[in-house]
Parts: C-alpha cells; sequence; structure tokens
C-alpha cells in the first residue's frame, strides 16, 4: 500500500509540471522527457524500481508505465508552445493534472477502504482540484508574463509585468469555467480509466486534454450558480443511481458527464430532459426485476446500466447538445438541435419502458408479422409495452416544451411525442430485421435514437 501511494505520488509530481508550461514556453517539453530517460535508462531495479513498476513492468524490467505517461504528457506539452498553441495551456494541465491528481486520490481513500465508489468519487475529486489547480497556475503565469511570454530553447527569459491585480481579477471572472473544465477532466478521466487499464495512463491524458480542449473551445457561458447547481445534482444523482444498482461504475460516471453537460451547456430545462430518462429508465430496469429475470427479458448486469447502454441511448443526444452549444460560433440556428436532442431523449425513454413494461406481460406479438412469440424475441411487442412507452414519451416531450425551445407544448410537444413513438417502434422493426449476432442490442438502439431525433427535426423544420 505505502509503495501504491508513493507511485501515484510520482506520477502526481510528474503530472504538476504542466502547470508550469506556460512559464517554460517552448521548454516545457523537457522535463517530460527529462523524466521519461530517467524512468527507462536509469532505473532498471532496486527499490525505486519496485515502487513506480506497474504491472506489467516488472516482466520487462522497465518503468513503461511511467514512461508512457511522461512521452504522451512530453507530447501534449509540445503541442501547447507551438506557434498559435493548438492546445490551450489550460486544458494540457487540467487534463496532465486530472489523470495525475485523480490516481493520487484514489489510492489515499485507498487506505481507508476498498470499496468501488469513494475509490471512483476519491479519483474524481481529487483530480477535479488538482486540475483545478494547475489552470489557476497557468491563467495566472499568462497574466503576469503575457500572451508571449515564457522561457525560450533559444535563450530568452521572459518578462514579468507586476500586475498582479489584474490577474486575480481575470482570475475570477474565469473561476466558474475553470471549476467546469476541472469537473469535466476529472469526470472524462475517471471514465476513461474505468475503461482501459490502470497502466494505460498515457491514453487516458491524451483523450481528456482533447476533450477538455474541444470545450475551451465551445466558450460556453458558465455561471457560478449554474456551476454549483450541475455539481451538486448530478453528484446526487449519481450516488443515488449507484446506491440502487441503476448503474454500474463506468454508467455512473457516463451519466454524470453527459448530466453536467446538459445543465452548463443546454440549461435547466435540456438537463431536467435527460435526467427524466436517466431517472425512470433506471427505476424501470429494476421494477419487478426478478420476476422479468424468470421470464428471460431482465436488463443484464443486474439491472444496472454500463456505459455502452448508456451511450447508446444518449449519443445522438449529446452530440446534439454539443451542436446546440457551437452555435453562436457558426451561422447555424439552434432549434434543430433542441428538437434532435428531445427527440432522441423521447426514443429512449419510450423504448426503455416499453421493453421493461411490456416484458411483464404474456402474449407478446412480432412487430413485423404480429405473429405471437416467445417472451424475450427480438422485435417483440405488447400493448401494454407500447402504451408505457407513449407515456413516456409524454413525459419527455412536456419536459422538453417547458425547458426547451421546440415551440409550445402543443405544437412543439407534439412533435417529440411522435418522434418518441416513431423511434420506439423503429427499435421494435430493427430488432425484429437486423437485430443478432452482426447488430447487437446497443447498435439497435443507436440507431432508434438516431430515427427518432431525425423525425423531430423534420417534423420541427416543416411544421414550426
Amino acid at each position: 500500500m505505502i509503495r501504491r501511494l508513493r507511485r501515484a505520488s510520482t506520477f502526481a509530481a510528474v503530472a504538476a509540471l504542466a502547470a508550469l508550461a506556460p512559464t517554460l514556453g517552448d521548454a516545457a517539453v523537457v522535463p517530460f522527457l527529462a523524466v521519461a530517460g530517467l524512468a527507462f535508462f536509469g532505473i532498471r531495479d532496486g527499490e525505486w524500481f519496485e515502487t513506480l513498476a506497474l504491472p506489467g513492468d516488472r516482466e520487462e524490467e522497465r518503468l513503461y508505465g511511467l514512461v508512457a505517461f511522461s512521452v504522451a504528457a512530453a507530447g501534449l506539452a509540445l503541442f501547447a508552445s507551438l506557434p498559435r498553441a493548438p492546445l490551450p495551456y489550460e486544458a494540457f494541465a487540467a487534463a496532465t493534472l486530472a489523470v495525475g491528481g485523480g490516481r493520487l486520490g484514489r489510492e489515499l481513500v485507498g487506505r481507508a477502504t476498498a470499496d468501488e465508489f469513494p475509490l471512483v468519487a476519491g479519483y474524481v475529486g481529487a483530480g477535479a482540484l488538482a486540475a483545478l489547480a494547475g489552470q489557476v497556475a497557468v491563467l495566472l503565469q499568462v497574466e503576469l508574463l503575457g500572451a508571449d511570454g515564457g522561457f525560450s530553447l533559444t535563450g530568452a527569459v521572459p518578462a514579468l509585468r507586476v500586475d498582479l491585480a489584474g490577474a486575480l481579477s481575470s482570475l475570477a471572472t474565469a473561476f466558474p469555467d475553470l471549476v467546469f473544465l476541472a469537473s469535466v477532466a476529472a469526470l472524462t478521466a475517471a471514465l476513461v480509466r474505468s475503461l482501459v487499464f490502470a497502466r494505460d495512463a498515457h491514453i487516458t491524458v491524451i483523450l481528456v486534454a482533447f476533450a477538455v480542449w474541444g470545450f475551451v473551445a465551445l466558450d460556453p457561458a458558465v455561471t457560478a450558480p449554474l456551476v454549483a447547481f450541475g455539481l451538486g445534482v448530478t453528484a446526487a444523482l449519481g450516488y443515488v443511481s449507484f446506491a440502487l444498482g441503476t448503474a454500474s461504475v463506468p454508467g455512473m460516471l457516463t451519466g454524470v458527464l453527459s448530466a453536467l453537460l446538459a445543465v452548463v451547456l443546454g440549461g435547466v430545462g435540456w438537463f431536467l430532459t435527460l435526467m427524466s430518462f436517466y431517472a425512470v429508465g433506471g427505476l424501470a430496469s429494476k421494477y419487478r426485476f426478478d420476476e422479468k429475470a424468470a421470464r428471460g427479458v431482465a436488463q443484464e448486469n443486474e439491472g444496472a446500466r454500463g456505459t455502452g447502454n448508456v451511450l447508446a441511448n444518449s449519443a445522438v443526444a449529446l452530440v446534439a447538445l454539443l451542436g446546440y452549444a457551437a452555435t453562436p460560433h457558426v451561422a447555424v440556428p439552434a432549434a434543430p438541435f433542441a428538437f434532435a436532442f428531445a427527440g432522441a431523449t423521447a426514443t429512449a425513454m419510450a423504448d426503455t419502458l416499453s421493453s421493461e413494461i411490456g416484458g411483464l406481460f404474456d402474449g407478446p406479438r412480432l412487430v413485423t408479422t404480429l405473429r405471437r412469440v416467445e417472451p424475450g424475441t427480438d422485435g417483440a411487442i405488447t400493448w401494454q409495452g407500447e402504451i408505457a412507452g407513449l407515456a413516456g414519451s409524454l413525459l419527455v416531450a412536456g419536459l422538453a416544451a417547458v425547458g426547451m425551445p421546440i415551440g409550445d407544448l402543443v405544437g412543439g410537444g407534439g412533435i417529440i411525442v411522435l418522434a418518441g413513438v416513431a423511434g420506439m417502434t423503429a427499435d421494435s422493426v430493427l430488432g425484429a430485421v437486423v437485430e443478432g449476432d452482426r447488430v447487437g442490442n446497443q447498435a439497435v438502439n443507436f440507431l432508434a435514437t438516431l430515427s427518432g431525433a431525425a423525425v423531430a427535426v423534420a417534423l420541427g423544420v416543416a411544421l414550426l
């Protein structure tokens, strides 16, 4: 345990070098390459090797885990220090410190418990704080050194501008944005970590850096109350979903990240629309679970939805959300993205309720022939499930009509109801026709939500 804590502390210390990038300038790559060289050539055995070795390193007799992380950070540092820096310093610092700080936080919590939820919470909490601290350090350096400040490999020395009051004022203005980016970085890092091997920190840091870069480019209108509301509510809902068993740890992280993006990039109305699916859909999966399991129609993994399931049902809506957030930067209307988001969410809700409720009743019929089939047959429907799906679509439509720019309850809401029913029907037809060994349930769910979004956009453009 002590070795693991020291190892995590070393990774965090290496990550902290990213906070010095504005001052180091195009020399920011040097310390990371130095660490990589020392780890690869200088530490081959002994106590330090045993301390820093990740699983697999001992067989290779090389500290490949630390080397890969340092090289990945060096590549990002080079990308951030190029002329007209493609990668913002704040994205580089947030990503690197989210991963390094997250590892350390997980190990600190691991000294007290082996339960997965506290470990993940420790990773996200420590990663977010570290990413926030890194961004604060970067912003202060940029303000004090100027846009062209920083050391250079050619020998130039940065000139310090003594304007601490101005730097602190800029920090206060940007703080909500920094908190949002730090939270996105930590949640993305924890999610990627849950999907890859623990030694793949180099993959994690690269993916997180580009994710944060994307949100820096979007430049959403972030306010302190909105971020506070988003973080508080999504954290609470994430815990509840995990405690009730409606989501696995990766599924919970995916849902929390999606909900945070919805409230910050869209607003409270978008958040409530998406959360209605997560909450009602998750509870429907657990409803009379043992009975559904006995009938062979229960959700796998004890009803706990994983990342694949969450993304299959939410990916189209999230793309629409990002498109909506990007509309201030491009000359396209925002309404079609709102219709796509609501239509995809209504489809996911309708399909989930029709499956989870309809699976409890006898006499299902295949949607393409209306012949009776066994419960659990792909493409089978019951009239009770269809009514439950319609009710779910109505719920999403009502929330969307109240809190999203899709028109009034009758016009916009009616379109979303139709889109949800159309998407639910498309899911059943696809299940009967193509679902099987080559096309899985998650692919069918994705195509169904895409169909619901397309119907909503087409009707919205044609009728409103």
